[in-house]
């Protein structure tokens, strides 16, 4: 069996972070472990709270994960503060894991900061060197590459403006543009476009965690980059059509609608 780690934050209402990308492991039939960066006190209505893991601790977890078991892929989410994702670099380039891809996750579904703003440039110094395939949406490409995304050709500009920032494939997502989902992918030489309905739902909590673990799942399963992000966007939008009324804001996707129904 294939084995797929997570380097994330943890979601206590388990619609996001290290649940979802376990479960959606699960899903795909890989083995899932975890490291966790960050404690989050947060449901489907907003964040209350953040405590960030102890740097040595997040490297004592990887650490635990490389000595015995290995991975095929590593995907890394959530990661607060400067000091975790330095100790989160140092590991990879230690280790050299094959498949590492990155959801440079800077805001939770309602809005709220989980990459604090002093983070950015260690972000970009320390991780994006080390992406396979990195998959900011919108506002974090914004973020990223320092221009104004309102149009696929913006898309384009961005991901090659992070592309020479030395990530393998770039991945924008277009779920916060209008009308359908129409997501970007760079190697370097080739854009490729994945185009998907968008669903009246607003039950969506999760869904970066989860297509950044799908993508990571396949290409543990000797995917190619187009055929992983195709599979993946394949199965958010199945576990986006049978989201989850769950809780009193955004709701989880269901992870394991192929199934339960």
């Amino acid at each position: 069996m294939k084995k797929v780690l997570t380097i994330a934050g943890s979601d206590c209402s388990g619609g996001a972070g290290i649940q979802a990308d376990i479960k959606t492991f699960s899903a795909h039939g890989v083995f899932g472990m975890s490291v966790i960066t960050s404690v989050v006190a947060e449901n489907t209505s907003r964040v209350i709270d953040i405590q960030d893991v102890r740097p040595d601790i997040i490297q004592k977890q990887i650490d635990a994960v490389f000595e015995d078991i290995g991975t095929d892929g590593v995907k890394i989410g959530m990661l607060s503060v400067p000091e975790c994702i330095i100790a989160v670099s140092e590991k990879l380039r230690e280790y050299k894991p094959q498949n590492i891809v990155v959801d440079p996750v800077m805001y939770a579904k309602g809005g709220a900061p989980l990459m604090k703003p002093e983070s950015m440039e260690t972000f970009i110094r320390e991780m994006i060197p080390l992406s396979y395939v990195l998959t900011p949406n919108i506002p974090e490409a914004e973020g990223i590459s320092g221009i104004d995304i309102n149009s696929i050709e913006d898309m384009k500009k961005a991901c090659g403006i992070i592309f020479d920032m030395g990530a393998e494939n770039v991945l924008i997502k277009g779920g916060h543009s209008s009308g359908d989902v129409e997501d970007i992918l760079f190697d370097g030489s080739e854009f490729f476009s994945f185009k998907s309905k968008r669903i009246d739902t607003k039950n969506t909590h999760g869904t970066g965690c989860t297509l950044s673990s799908a993508i990571a799942a396949n290409l543990a399963k000797n995917k190619n980059v187009p055929e992983a992000v195709s599979l993946a966007k394949e199965y958010v939008t199945g576990a986006i059509e049978h989201s989850l009324e769950i809780g009193k804001g955004h709701g989880p996707t269901n992870h394991f609608f192929a199934f339960f129904n």
